[in-house]
């Protein structure tokens, strides 16, 4: 009687229903005829003897039991979508789709310019890279992969601590011959700053001292783009607050000669499932090799000055 309940085709069925909220809707999505999808939902109803869909002229709402039914079908579809995944990756291991999340920072001025070595080890493998300052909610599929800077909490999570990324003032050699060289972070008075706006309201990453110069700050640009800090510092619009690393791709900025602004650690995060598929393993292995501080220099604990690409000797 269980295995008859929950039949998969009535939980599909029900699941596009409820998820568009028309029969007709449902049976366009799913080939098939109103008649047979409302059959279907009344046989499920029938099988678990409770009412999971009001039907009106306006289509159809779900009823308390319907509620609770459609989070068990999502788990479900999740499974069923996980087991698809393993078994048809059984063959191809690195081919098919991976969805990585990253900030402004290492995404779009680490990870990018490496992509293309990645492509060409792993052609079958298409990588979304998403640019966001949120952290995705893995459990539910909005990513297979994230680098946060925020250290993982969830059991069902796999965490691994990447390094530590560092934070520099940066400026262009005329902006600083037309307004002066600042020799101390309270020297910042006057001076025009560009600040990335998911550090403006957070001083406890601060480092020590700075939480008073940020009340001298005047900003000329905050925005959530790292590109527009980087093109407006370009053309001399004042001192951007930037990741040590960003150095090396631009070396027209000048990092200055000042205590570093933050120093924040970040992790790598995502689920067994991910890294049970031959994709998976094969983007987070390239993760693990692009990011590691033993050679990616910039992510060590101590923050090292240069604006050279090369690691120092």
């Amino acid at each position: 009687m269980l295995a008859e309940t929950f039949d998969w085709d009535r939980i599909r069925i029900f699941r596009t229903v409820a998820e568009l909220g028309s029969m007709s809707a449902a049976a366009e999505r799913l080939g098939g005829s109103v008649p047979t999808i409302s059959r279907r939902i009344t046989e499920l109803e029938t099988a678990l003897r409770t009412e999971l869909l009001k039907r009106s002229t306006r289509g159809v709402d779900l009823t308390a039991a319907g509620h609770m039914l459609l989070r068990h079908a999502n788990v479900m579809a999740d499974i069923v979508s996980a087991a698809h995944d393993d078994v048809s990756d059984s063959d191809m291991p690195d081919t098919g789709p991976v969805h990585l999340v990253t900030g402004d920072g290492i995404g779009p001025y680490w990870l990018a310019p490496r992509l293309p070595a990645f492509q060409t080890a792993y052609p079958g493998i298409e990588l979304t890279l998403t640019v966001s300052d949120a952290t995705p909610d893995l459990i539910n599929n909005e990513a297979d992969i994230a680098i946060q800077f925020e250290r993982p909490n969830r059991s069902e999570l796999i965490g691994r601590r990447m390094g530590v990324v560092h934070y520099l003032c940066f400026a262009t050699k005329p902006y600083l011959e037309r307004h002066g060289h600042p020799q101390t972070l309270m020297d910042f008075h006057g001076h025009r700053c560009l600040l990335h706006e998911s550090y403006v309201n957070q001083p406890e990453r601060w480092a020590n001292g700075i939480f008073l110069a940020r009340q001298l700050m005047s900003f000329s640009l905050v925005t959530n783009s790292a590109s527009a800090m980087i093109a407006m510092c370009l053309e001399g619009g004042g001192i951007a607050i930037l990741p040590s690393y960003v150095g090396a791709s631009y070396p027209q900025l000048v990092p200055l000669d000042l205590p570093e602004v933050a120093s924040i650690q970040f992790w790598m995060t995502y689920t067994e499932r991910t890294r049970r598929l031959g994709r998976g393993q094969a983007v987070i292995d390239w993760l693990k090799a692009s990011l590691d501080p033993r050679d990616a220099y910039w992510f060590r604990e101590t923050l090292i000055r240069t604006n050279i690409a090369h690691p120092p000797a």
